[in-house]
């Protein structure tokens, strides 16, 4: 079974909404300019991006760790000390100005799809792992390089 349950699938859909609601206030300026006013310059362009996509990694390390718990002995040490890895990536790789944050985090969510495909080969992840996190990590990507390079 390959589909993603309608719950996962809704929820990982709305946790894209800040990657793409800053990649859209970098195409429109108009939008821009009514989020400062309204929102604040925090939701606005790479800013949301940057912070969320940091909270977001960290949130990733969890649901490896969790995973994790599903073996025992070099295995499972194995995978705890890869679930650190996106966490610390995203504590210590987004300084140095927006841009390099930015492409530090997008190493970051490709670094995770290989950590996501690890623990899916080893039969920790649900079956229709693969087909969520490709999904989602395409999007955040494609959103990042807007905030980025647009």
């Amino acid at each position: 079974m390959n589909t993603i349950p309608r719950a996962p699938l809704v929820l990982g859909l709305l946790g894209l909404l800040p990657f793409v609601w800053g990649a859209a206030t970098v195409l429109s300026p108009d939008l821009a300019d009514w989020c400062i006013r309204t929102l604040g310059s925090r939701f606005v362009g790479p800013y949301v991006q940057l912070f969320y996509g940091a909270v977001i990694l960290s949130f990733m390390s969890g649901v490896l760790w969790g995973f994790a718990t599903k073996t025992q002995g070099a295995q499972a040490a194995t995978g705890y000390a890869l679930s650190v890895i996106p966490a610390l990536w995203a504590f210590v790789m987004t300084g140095n100005g927006p841009e390099a944050a930015g492409l530090n985090l997008m190493v970051g969510f490709a670094g995770l799809l290989l950590l996501d495909f690890a623990f899916w080969r080893w039969g920790l992840a649900p079956v229709w792992w693969m087909h969520l996190r490709v999904l989602l990590t395409a999007v955040v990507l494609i959103c990042l390089a807007i905030g980025i390079f647009a």
